[in-house]
């Protein structure tokens, strides 16, 4: 269940007639539970309560229905409980019917209100059903209750109105949709001068069949679409040329383009009527631009409609984006300016001409957030100077924003409306705001396009002189194009967002072609990026043209692996540095079990500060920052360096092969039983079969066998029936290949199609892709009899402490960010993750240690046989000694790199950079060296 459906469940339960013994079962119910989880609970099996009446679901919440008057105390028993403790509730909760009473154990949060108002504290309950939530959902649920009524109109309206349902008129809805929106929020907050008019007209002036609503709202939205002044002054002589009808002339003239155009309404059912009446009977005064926008685009979209309420992104973490962008820095500025006036005033005009611009602003909570800090700011400004009532000098309109989505561009300026309102009432209060507020601005500054082919700076041009459009498509780019011109000569930009990422495996085509628009030019390795990739190019070719700073929530993939190489030369190429970055972590939302994606976010400047800001997480969640000179493209401290791939190691550790590839269509590979049924029958085929590894093998501890045939044993396998049936086939398969270069090893049948090398003795075995939640790399030892595959990558009879580089955690950091990913897991590379992993000379003794510690580890291993990789290396599970060795592995290695154990992983890829950028440096002097004494010779000679 996602929120909203959450909220309805709640609220439902809480109308109905209070069941003593069936409300804990009702109220887990709410929350997702499945009958049968419900079932085992009520029969005993699974309540580990120890009080009399008591539901205790184990790691989630233990419950108490008690006698009425007992609340506190028998909220007091539940705290109590040895079982509440022994089974990890996390809530408590105590009812009588009357009261209602409630703890998180986490963090100490309560709640305490009359039993029928208990559903509007449903988001403090939220983890009961795995999802992630944040302070302003678990204090005030009316946005997700406002998006679950208004959901339920939107598909009703859908049905009585198919043809609004089409593509050609699915736009209209949208904008009915936010003029109700408004209309909600209008009569609630006193704007339309009486409380609750908009709805109280519905419920009068229509007929209880619903047969004429439709003309009714109409006729209102008329209303507040007629001018109600002249030359200044109050004048109803436009309200009488139109005709308006009495019950609606109480309506003020709104338009601002929000009422302009048709006032057409779709034909309401009863059902529908209902639902509205039910939305507008909501206390919207309570409505959070911060968050209800985003939650509200969901309802006019048909594929996320699904995940309604999921779409919420918390304002910690937008700040995370916008307080090093430019936040910090004005308060910084506040701070410095205490009470001298003219600083203040300085300040002041300063930010009235800062443009936020967010090229991907979905219902626009970026620019929501960037307007309602700017205004704190400025509200402090103004009560230093003895200014509290003065007008607030930061426009709207500089707030841009480009949303492909026509609805969420809709929310999105509705939203930036709702918040300038409330940011008035709160800093100069309502009078002076409802003074100010009507008619609307009929200023446009959202676009609705594909901000990957507009071109940005006709969106948001540097100064109020503008740009002209340059985009060749002019179609899509004048489409609804703001065109408000600036007065702000020489304002700061500021672009910021989280625009789509899509790596390049999930874009549809047209994506592609818009990449392809951007970087062909530029780069043949395009199709590699992540669709990101086309916000931060279009960004740095923005900042070309005027001084500016940008900054994007994205997929850490473009700061890891081939993506690197690819994009990053290019933005510095344009002049552009990473001015701060914030490393990986979970961008919290309303998303179920924890499903928040991993991203970083990189900002991009051609002005950046001295010193750059490098956050990053902290084993125990907290934020670290880290002021340095710079940061390079890894998001690593130090000047930009790109990781190439080296054919072979620099130094004197084993060199890493590619695993054998066989293109065999099957036919030389055996099951166990296949292999024991063919030696039954065979017995000399024993000595043409070997055991094989691949990834699964590896990783998994599955049993697969191979046929490994030499050129001079051919005719002798031959011989054997089951072999010679097999060879023929993987002839055949490789003859008719529609790959050139498979189809030439049809002539060799008995043998892999490409053979890299087998062991002398021994093979160090690395798997080529592997799960980026294990801690560490999977490397394991193999017999000489093993073949090992192209899944994996093989150092052949190499000394034993390469196995201890491998397993450290230093490879780990390492392979993790030079490396590329699939989806999040590790996809390893031997010439650009082991060739270039940098290793300090390591003295005999170093090798010595390090081998015991590799032994260690296989020690540790065999202790657990027949535990597999998968098994041993689970974090969750991972054994004790096992997990010692691998200290003792990690504590030895960076003793040599450093004298002492790194920090954190940001400490670790710090050295090894540094480490990398003098081996590089100095394997471009040796060819230099050799050169000049070339040339000294030939000059002697």
């Amino acid at each position: 269940m996602n929120a909203v459906e959450i909220e309805e469940a709640i609220s439902k339960l809480a109308e109905e007639a209070f069941d003593a013994e069936g409300f804990p079962y009702a109220f887990l119910e709410a929350f997702g539970n499945k009958a049968t989880t419900i079932q085992r609970l009520k029969s005993g099996s699974t309540n580990q309560s120890d009080l009399p009446g008591g539901v205790l679901q184990r790691s989630n919440i233990h419950i108490q229905v008690c006698k009425e008057g007992e609340v506190p105390a028998a909220l007091a028993e539940l705290r109590e409980s040895s079982a509440t403790a022994k089974h990890k509730a996390k809530f408590i909760l105590a009812t009588d019917g009357k009261t209602f009473e409630a703890e998180n154990l986490g963090d100490g949060g309560t709640v305490v209100c009359d039993y029928p108002d208990f559903h509007n504290h449903f988001g403090f309950f939220l983890p009961l059903a795995g999802i992630t939530t944040v302070k302003q959902i678990s204090e005030n649920a009316f946005d997700i209750k406002a998006t679950g009524r208004l959901n339920r109109l939107y598909i009703e309206l859908l049905k009585d109105n198919p043809d609004w349902a089409t593509e050609a008129r699915r736009e209209d809805l949208n904008h009915f949709m936010a003029r109700l929106i408004f209309c909600f929020f209008a009569e609630d907050t006193d704007i339309f001068h009486n409380v609750g008019l908009f709805t109280a007209t519905i419920e009068q002036m229509s007929a209880r069949d619903s047969s004429n609503t439709h003309e009714v709202i109409s006729e209102m939205f008329r209303a507040m679409n007629t001018p109600v002044r002249h030359e200044g002054t109050l004048d109803n002589r436009y309200r009488e040329a139109a005709g308006i009808r009495p019950w609606a002339n109480g309506f003020p003239y709104v338009n601002g383009g929000l009422f302009s155009e048709s006032v057409e309404v779709p034909r309401f059912s009863k059902i529908a009527r209902s639902y509205l009446l039910h939305v507008g009977g909501l206390d919207w005064t309570k409505i959070n631009p911060d968050i209800f926008g985003s939650m509200i685009q969901a309802v006019a979209d048909d594929e996320e409609r699904g995940a309604l309420g999921m779409h919420y992104t918390s304002v910690p973490n937008i700040l995370k984006v916008l307080n090093p962008l430019f936040l910090d820095d004005l308060r910084a500025r506040l701070q410095e300016a205490g009470d001298n006036a003219r600083k203040l005033l300085n300040l002041r005009q300063r930010m009235a001409r800062i443009r936020v611009f967010d090229p991907a602003c979905g219902s626009g909570n970026f620019l929501v957030i960037a307007y309602k800090e700017m205004r704190k700011i400025e509200a402090e400004i103004n009560m230093r100077r003895g200014e509290a009532d003065i007008r607030s000098v930061i426009p709207l309109t500089n707030f841009r924003g480009i949303e492909i989505r026509h609805f969420s561009c809709e929310i999105a300026r509705l939203a930036l409306i709702i918040a300038e309102y409330q940011c008035n009432v709160l800093y100069r209060g309502q009078q002076l705001a409802l003074a100010e507020f009507l008619p609307l601005e009929a200023a446009n500054w959202i676009t609705c396009g594909n901000a990957l082919r507009i071109d940005w700076l006709s969106v948001c041009p540097p100064t109020e002189k503008g740009v002209k459009n340059r985009s060749e498509d002019l179609i899509e780019t004048l489409l609804n194009q703001a065109e408000i011109d600036f007065e702000n000569e020489g304002g700061e930009t500021y672009i910021c967002g989280n625009p789509p990422y899509l790596g390049s495996t999930w874009q549809t085509d047209g994506q592609k072609s818009e990449l392809k628009a951007i970087f062909a030019a530029r780069t043949k390795n395009w199709k590699s990026l992540d669709y990101v990739a086309g916000w931060f190019i279009k960004a740095a070719d923005y900042g070309t043209h005027t001084r500016s700073s940008a900054a994007f929530v994205s997929t850490n993939s473009i700061c890891q692996g081939a993506q690197v190489p690819i994009l990053w030369p290019l933005i510095f190429a344009s002049g552009h540095q990473i001015s701060f970055a914030h490393t990986s972590f979970k961008w919290a939302n309303l998303a179920s079990h924890n499903a928040g994606v991993t991203v970083t976010i990189v900002a991009i400047s051609n002005h950046p500060n001295k010193w750059r800001r490098l956050f990053s997480v902290a084993d125990d969640d907290s934020t670290i920052e880290k002021q340095i000179e710079f940061i390079n493209a890894y998001l690593v401290p130090g000047q930009d360096v790109i990781v190439s791939p080296l054919s072979k190691p620099a130094d004197e550790r084993g060199l890493m092969e590619w695993g054998n590839k066989p293109t065999d269509g099957g036919n030389l590979f055996l099951t166990p039983d296949e292999r024991d049924a063919v030696v039954s029958e065979s017995p000399k085929a024993t000595r043409f079969i070997k055991r094989f590894l691949g990834a699964q093998e590896f990783i998994r501890g599955e049993q697969r066998y191979c046929l490994w045939i030499e050129d001079a044993e051919r005719a002798e396998a031959e011989a054997i029936p089951e072999l010679k049936r097999r060879i023929t086939e993987v002839a055949k398969m490789r003859a008719e290949s529609k790959a050139a270069e498979t189809r030439p090893a049809a002539a060799f049948p008995h043998r892999f199609r490409q053979i890299q090398s087998i062991a002398g003795i021994y093979s160090l075995v690395v798997a080529r892709v592997s799960s980026e939640n294990r801690e560490y790399l999977p490397i394991g030892l193999e017999d000489n009899l093993t073949i090992i595959g192209d899944r994996n990558f093989a150092l052949y009879d190499a000394p034993l402490w390469n196995m201890a580089l491998i397993a450290s955690r230093l490879h780990w950091v390492w392979i993790g960010t030079v490396c590329v990913r699939l989806e999040m897991r590790f996809s390893y590379s031997n010439t650009l993750g082991w060739n270039t992993f940098p290793v300090p000379t390591l003295t005999e003794q170093n090798k010595a240690d390090l081998t015991r510690c590799a032994e260690d580890i296989l020690l540790a291993r065999e202790a657990h046989f027949p535990a597999t990789i998968a098994d041993l290396y689970d974090p969750e599970t991972m054994p004790a000694d096992l997990r010692a060795a691998h200290e003792r592995n990690d504590e030895t290695l960076e003793r040599i790199y450093i004298g002492r154990r790194f920090k954190n992983d940001t400490e670790r890829l710090e050295k090894l950079f540094e480490l990398y950028t003098q081996m590089t440096a100095a394997e471009k002097k040796a060819p230099q060296k050799a050169e000049t004494r070339r040339k000294r010779h030939e000059a002697k000679n």
